[in-house]
């Protein structure tokens, strides 16, 4: 089973990083990111 959202809270955390900055990392918006970490949409 895919545990997405409790596994990119935690370690976005860890690596003391904002929605922001995983955001840009991955080149989507922070919305999408707080949608994966609340399991809104793994699309």
């Amino acid at each position: 089973m895919l545990h997405l959202p409790e596994n990119l809270k935690k370690y976005r955390i860890m690596k003391n990083l904002t929605q922001e900055d995983v955001a840009g990392y991955l080149g989507i918006t922070p919305q999408s990111v707080s949608k994966w970490e609340r399991g809104g949409s793994l699309s």
